[in-house]
């Protein structure tokens, strides 16, 4: 096994135990609610339903992206030790933190010349971001070198599709990303806009549709058509929730039921602290490899 660390933000949005058992580090995101700093941590600081509750009762979480001296403590534990890194950060288009990770990786290749670190921006959020890194963690298991893995990644990292779902527009409206206007309209219409991350990385509103159930189906419609080898796809399924357990596991069950070949069935995770200060409870969001050129 080829020896280097993988690493990514927390906002990967997988889970403590899977992030263990596939030998991925991480570093967090950090979060404040209610006056208090917390650290975005897969649920450990504070646990998700606490989390999600407070926000439905009106709690205003802000959060703050991972600074320059956080990278350079963090890179430089492993580097001290001899060990090369290969860290993929939050999309760029969300998220100023790979430009704090490329600073800190010019800094430190100065005092370690002779170690590896690469910094890939995965152009991705939440677990499709995950959905990447999970894939190098198996390039890396199989014995590839971290240049070949990195290069992997660069190579196919738009691959990862994602289809976002909120079922509340409140969230988006106070975050920009859904005008006030458009917001009433749809919230007086029960209109669910799909959000799609765009080839930049940035979170762009694709379709809307009325009512949740609807939304629901078309999420399966779109992998239908997007997902590599159509409905012959071998390949892994993320789907991440914030405190909507139950709407996950009907579309994980639909789309289970139309791509018998899914390799390992539908895997279900929580979206963290950071992702739903901005979506908010009630989300839904897909994630799957599709055919080269779509985003």
């Amino acid at each position: 096994m080829s020896e280097y660390i993988l690493s990514c933000c927390s906002t990967v949005d997988l889970s403590v135990d899977y992030m263990g058992e596939r030998n991925i580090h991480y570093l967090p995101f950090h979060f404040e609610l209610d006056e208090v700093l917390y650290a975005d941590d897969f649920g450990k600081s504070i646990p998700l339903k606490e989390f999600y509750r407070k926000m439905k009762d009106g709690a205003m979480p802000r959060t703050s992206q991972i600074n320059v001296t956080e990278y350079e403590e963090y890179f430089e534990t492993f580097l001290k030790d001899g060990k090369d890194i290969l860290h993929i950060t939050a999309s760029s288009g969300l998220s100023g933190t790979y430009n704090s990770a490329m600073i800190a990786a010019r800094d430190l290749q100065e005092k370690y010349p002779d170690r590896k670190l690469y910094i890939i921006d995965s152009l991705a959020a939440c677990s499709g971001s995950g959905l990447i890194v999970d894939k190098l963690a198996d390039l890396r298991d199989s014995g590839q070198s971290i240049e070949e893995v990195r290069d992997w990644a660069e190579k196919n990292k738009l691959r990862s599709m994602h289809w976002v779902l909120p079922s509340e527009l409140t969230y988006l409206i106070r975050g920009g990303r859904v005008s006030k206007t458009v917001g009433m309209i749809g919230k007086a219409l029960s209109i669910c806009p799909l959000l799609y991350v765009d080839h930049n990385g940035k979170m762009i509103s694709r379709e809307k549709c009325r009512g949740k159930k609807k939304a629901m189906r078309t999420l399966v419609d779109r992998m239908k058509v997007q997902a590599e080898n159509g409905m012959e796809y071998s390949g892994k399924c993320f789907i991440a929730n914030s405190d909507c357990y139950e709407d996950a596991i009907m579309v994980a069950e639909a789309i289970e039921a139309a791509f018998p070949k899914l390799s390992g069935g539908v895997r279900i995770f929580d979206i963290g602290t950071v992702i739903g200060c901005h979506t908010g409870p009630g989300t839904i969001a897909l994630f799957f490899w599709g055919k080269p050129g779509l985003r």
